[in-house]
């Protein structure tokens, strides 16, 4: 087990950043983090964790804007959360009906990063707003919490079987569910 690290994966619209759902981001200037989300990160980094973006971006594949503009939104989000360091950001390009490998809720992003960083995910959490990331937080043995932001209350009622670890009003708290049960073992 030595040698392996501890990570947060987040999803990025709806969580770390402002999302008016059903519109899709592609103006850096537009990029509103949480006001939460600075002292999330800093509780966090504080107990070790590190810090990875997935995202789902099926705005390429539907033609709403291109790869090079969701790095610039991706590039102002990173600016905006300094100090809090995001040590890697990967999405998913396709739409849904491409049936891609790599959309959330499959695991392949997840799997790529927990292999590439040597994470432990029985000592890992997944946030996101929707019920694919709860879900791509169990498949990959991550523990799934929702935040009720964005889509989050709606997905909450829509699909009373997703049962995340912890539906959290905000990024902070679901940071400090996390401080609250990281260091014991827990059921993904």
């Amino acid at each position: 087990m030595s040698g392996k690290i501890k990570a947060v994966f987040l999803d990025r619209d709806g969580t770390v950043i402002h999302e008016k759902p059903g519109t899709y981001l592609s103006d850096p200037a537009k990029v509103r983090p949480y006001q939460s989300a600075a002292a999330a990160f800093k509780l966090l980094k504080k107990l070790g964790f590190h810090f990875f973006i997935v995202s789902n971006q099926s705005g390429i594949g539907r033609g709403y804007f291109t790869e090079k503009e969701v790095n610039a939104v991706n590039a102002r989000m990173l600016n905006l959360l300094k100090p809090a360091v995001i040590e890697e950001i990967v999405f998913c390009p396709h739409a849904p009906e491409q049936h891609c490998s790599c959309r959330k809720p499959n695991p392949k992003l997840g799997l790529e990063l927990i292999k590439k960083y040597n994470i432990d995910p029985k000592q890992s959490y997944m946030i996101g707003d929707k019920k694919a990331d709860v879900e791509f937080g169990r498949a990959i043995g991550f523990t799934p919490v929702l935040v009720t932001t964005a889509n989050g209350k709606n997905h909450l009622k829509k699909y009373p079987d997703m049962r995340p670890a912890k539906a959290a009003s905000s990024l902070l708290n679901a940071a400090r569910f996390i401080a609250k049960h990281s260091g014991s073992t827990h059921d993904a």
